[in-house]
């Protein structure tokens, strides 16, 4: 997969402080991936790369939206996104990405791709269930959400004792509140 230039951070000839990168998201950047889940992405990056002499701290900050279809009525909305991500690099003999919030890069390195990292906070931020805001404060008209009511199975009415019960449950019952 070819790597996209703006997401490649040459630390090599940055001074050991925090820097700042801002990045702003859109489906261009997920069909490079090849995912289509959603459409109308347009979120919002912060990079906090704090550079150190022996590691460095990257933390992500993610906010904005994506265009994503209801679960229980497939009706298209603008879902709000937010998530973040710490993550610490330091060097080693070779590059090791198995544990998530620790990256080791060979030595000898004098750039870092963090486009797969935004990738995954992005989808890892998505909730499993999507469900439209009408839905759940009852302002959202459709046909999908009528005929689930319908189809929704009747509540059983309460059963209501008749006057006339078995004289032996009455002396059951008179135990018990003794």
């Amino acid at each position: 997969m070819k790597l996209l230039k703006e997401f490649i951070i040459p630390f090599v000839g940055l001074k050991d402080k925090k820097h700042l990168f801002d990045y702003q998201i859109d489906d261009k950047f997920f069909e490079h991936f090849g995912y289509e889940e959603f459409t109308k992405a347009n979120i919002h990056v912060e990079l906090e790369f704090d550079k150190k002499s022996t590691v460095f701290e990257l933390n992500f900050n993610i906010n904005g939206t994506v265009g994503v279809f209801c679960d229980v009525t497939n009706e298209p909305f603008d879902l709000p996104i937010q998530n973040s991500l710490f993550m610490v690099v330091k060097f080693g003999e070779e590059f090791n990405d198995d544990n998530e919030e620790l990256l080791i890069i060979p030595h000898g390195s004098y750039e870092i791709s963090v486009e797969q990292y935004i990738y995954e906070c992005v989808v890892l931020g998505l909730p499993s269930k999507r469900v439209h805001p009408g839905v759940e404060d009852g302002s959202l008209d459709s046909d999908i959400l009528d005929r689930l009511e319908q189809l929704q199975p009747k509540a059983k009415e309460e059963h209501i004792p008749s006057e006339h019960t078995d004289p032996r449950w009455d002396k059951l019952k008179d135990l018990l509140n003794k």
